[in-house]
């Protein structure tokens, strides 16, 4: 099948080279940015539930962000602080876009909540047309993303220090570093990729055609991703993701195809060369797509609101990787054909059959005392993955953001000299089961839910309805939930639509812990499970709520993902190779590859190593690194997994000795496994450069991991536990061989 397509693409060479070009003018066609989306809101959280009904019941709260202006002499009592912020505001108040601005100065005196204890600094809010979600923040977008930066550099002063804070601001810095990051890795990674490209084949024509192919695959992954961002909110991370993974995969599958029709060129005319290049190395690149594609379709069943639309990005650009691997690379190689060695710089193509002495060495070696060589390489992968046992898992935060980032600085500028106005806030709010509001009966369970919250420790206050002057009694409480609303003085009456609606009614419990803390989410789970019985649903909301359902959500569906890629990838390696154990033990290893780079990125991005180096802040690792890294790398390994023992059996099958065929078949792919891992490596530490943490994360860990399974996996532990289990590499039971007889693609089909 694969060996008449070759012949196929000799005839339609140039039709297949047009059609390939159709996605790179549609990504040219499609706007960027649309609907691109920095949330992770997965519907059926109780957090997320709890702000649906907030946002739906209670008064529309707009859109804000905050300035701290700040002065090195001026207090901010001083009329010229004062005159200096209102000049600044001023082309603020004429647009006709923002509907309020609230200073410290607006009363009779001087707020001192919004002036900090030193004296030389105030903050203002900035209130928008619109309406804002009731919960937002880093991970929640709260406004169109144009709005905040058309406004922002209105407000100038050449007198005072001025900084923005609040999600707004937040999620604008945090996009365009997203965005900047995509342009700077590709930057650097392009260039590098090329060099090495060039020293893998000696060509700088054969060089060139993995990169091109690899940046028309990107090309087409990033159409679908705008075409998909029209329909749907897309993540932010989407683009840099696609990139990663799409320059790595379509620039390892050409490698397999240019490598393999070098070789097959210097014994056979071309139009058979590409035959018996599209009949071995095609099959294998058709069978790799699928083991990295089921890999990424596991991000896809997370469902994990706009985090799934990474898993589809992915395998579609890998889908291209595939596709152009068999249409548009083979097409380029009938239309070069011996040309494709032009611009040789200092090595002849290799010679079918060719086999490097250093892994044919390596592999002897490796097999020659295979317990020697298990043994100690499974204990250090083991070791390796030691620091995944105290991953703590938590939201990304503003330290996310680069330390001269303008809203990062503000909102830390914010947590220091204003803490009363930056309290982590647990949210409390009560569904009833009808519409009546907030009956007399209903004011005495919240008031005894306000007073228990006030006394569970590292609650420092509760604002509530019934909390708005310690002077008012239970009874006039009762009194001004049962008055009608516009009878009730100006502050009474916002508080009740702040806070209460037909439904639903909110308190708020203020606490100082650290918002990703062991003991915010322990006082979360306390409320849950220990509050007084009240006749009404309750949920709890907020950031560190946000939290402990977002990795509440993780732990349940992981397993089920997890299950899926192994059982599909041990699916695909038995159709491939007509073998149980081989697949089996392909998986096991593959585990234990996935172990050492999770312990990479907890020693690395948690513990804080190389944090000065690589320049990041320590943390919590994002809920979902872990899954989309495993989807990602449990493909990927696949990889060179397909590539050498494709070749192994395809060597056995020749000569029925085990032993021969896989020393024969490392011998042969060693070196351009070796390649294929330096340059997809190259692309994903290229990505690691980046200054967003969890594309950090991912280029670093998944680095990490490729040279390891290229080295220490295909080079040690594949030779060795292959040597131990002998002839029973290749067995399955009689049905199965039976079933992969009449199914299996032969190896040649010539």
């Amino acid at each position: 099948m694969f060996a008449s397509w070759g012949r196929a693409v000799d005839r339609l060479r140039w039709w297949l080279v047009a059609l390939s070009l159709l996605p790179l003018t549609l990504w040219l066609g499609v706007p960027s940015g649309e609907r691109l989306d920095e949330s992770v809101v997965p519907p059926d959280m109780e957090a997320v539930r709890a702000v649906k009904l907030l946002d739906e019941e209670l008064a529309p709260r707009p859109p804000s962000f905050g300035l701290v202006f700040s002065s090195p002499t001026l207090s901010a009592t001083d009329p010229r602080f004062v005159a200096e912020v209102r000049r600044a505001l001023a082309p603020l108040r004429n647009d006709r876009r923002v509907a309020r601005i609230r200073t410290p100065w607006d009363g009779p005196a001087p707020d001192a909540r919004a002036i900090s204890a030193g004296g030389r600094r105030a903050v203002v809010m900035v209130e928008l047309e619109g309406r804002a979600p009731a919960f937002a923040s880093m991970v929640v977008p709260s406004a169109p993303p144009e709005l905040y930066p058309a406004l922002r550099t209105k407000v100038r002063s050449d007198a005072l220090e001025i900084l923005p804070f609040g999600p707004m601001a937040l999620n604008h810095d945090f996009t365009e570093m997203v965005r900047d990051d995509l342009r700077r890795a590709e930057l650097v990674v392009l260039p590098l990729v090329l060099v090495f490209l060039v020293v893998v084949f000696g060509s700088v024509v054969a060089a060139a055609l993995p990169l091109a192919v690899g940046l028309l695959g990107v090309a087409a992954g990033m159409a679908v991703t705008g075409i998909l961002a029209r329909v749907m909110p897309v993540s932010a991370y989407a683009a840099n993701v696609v990139s990663m993974i799409g320059l790595g995969v379509a620039i390892d599958y050409s490698l397999f195809v240019v490598s393999r029709h070098r070789e097959e060129l210097v014994a056979h005319p071309p139009a058979q060369a590409l035959a018996r290049t599209l009949a071995t190395a095609g099959r294998t690149v058709v069978f790799s797509g699928m083991t990295v594609g089921i890999g990424l379709l596991g991000m896809i069943l997370l469902r994990m609101g706009s985090v799934s639309t990474i898993g589809i990005a992915s395998t579609v650009v890998v889908g291209f990787a595939v596709l152009y691997s068999l249409t548009l690379l083979p097409a380029l190689l009938v239309i070069l054909g011996p040309r494709v060695n032009a611009l040789s710089l200092w090595r002849r193509p290799a010679r079918p059959g060719a086999r490097s002495d250093l892994w044919h060495r390596l592999a002897t070696a490796a097999m020659a005392r295979p317990w020697h060589v298990l043994v100690p390489v499974v204990l250090v992968l083991v070791v390796l993955g030691l620091p995944f046992r105290h991953i703590h898992l938590g939201t990304p935060d503003v330290s996310t953001l680069p330390e001269k980032a303008e809203s990062r600085r503000g909102q830390g500028l914010l947590a220091r000299e204003f803490p009363q106005l930056e309290p982590n806030s647990i949210v409390v709010v009560l569904r009833y089961p009808d519409r009546s509001g907030l009956t007399p009966a209903r004011v005495d369970e919240l008031y005894a839910l306000s007073r228990w919250l006030a006394r569970l420790p590292d609650v420092a206050r509760v604002d509530s309805v019934v909390d708005l002057d310690p002077r008012i009694t239970p009874e006039q409480y009762r009194q001004m939930a049962a008055a009608p609303r516009e009878m009730l003085p100006p502050p009474l009456r916002e508080a009740f639509e702040r806070m209460v609606g037909p439904r639903v009614t909110m308190l708020v419990a203020q606490t100082p812990l650290a918002v990703d803390s062991q003991e915010a989410r322990a006082l979360v789970k306390t409320i849950r499970r220990e509050h007084p019985p009240v006749a009404a649903e309750v949920l709890v909301t907020g950031r560190t709520a946000y939290d402990v359902d977002f990795v509440a959500l993780v732990s349940r569906v992981a397993p089920g993902a997890v299950a899926f890629v192994l059982a599909a990838t041990f699916v695909a390696l038995f159709l491939l190779l007509g073998s149980v154990l081989l697949p089996l033990k392909a998986v096991v290893m593959n585990c234990l590859s996935v172990t050492a780079s999770y312990g990479a990125l907890v020693w690395i991005f948690q513990d804080g190593h190389f944090k000065d180096w690589l320049g990041f802040t320590p943390g919590p690792i994002e809920p979902v690194i872990p899954l989309i890294m495993f989807c990602v790398l449990f493909g990927l390994s696949m990889d060179y997994e397909v590539l050498l023992l494709s070749r192994t059996h395809e060597e056995f099958e020749r000569t029925r000795d085990n032993d021969r065929a896989v020393v024969a078949s490392l011998a042969a792919t060693g070196r351009l496994i070796t390649g294929a891992a330096l340059i997809m490596a190259t692309v994903f530490f290229g990505f690691g450069a980046a200054r967003a943490v969890m594309i950090k994360e991912m280029g670093i860990g998944m680095g990490i991991a490729i040279v390891m399974d290229a080295t220490v996996i295909r080079a040690l532990l594949v030779p060795a536990t292959m040597r131990l289990l002998g002839d029973w590499n290749w067995w399955a039971p009689r049905p199965l061989k039976r079933l992969w007889e009449r199914l299996r693609l032969p190896a040649r089909a010539l």
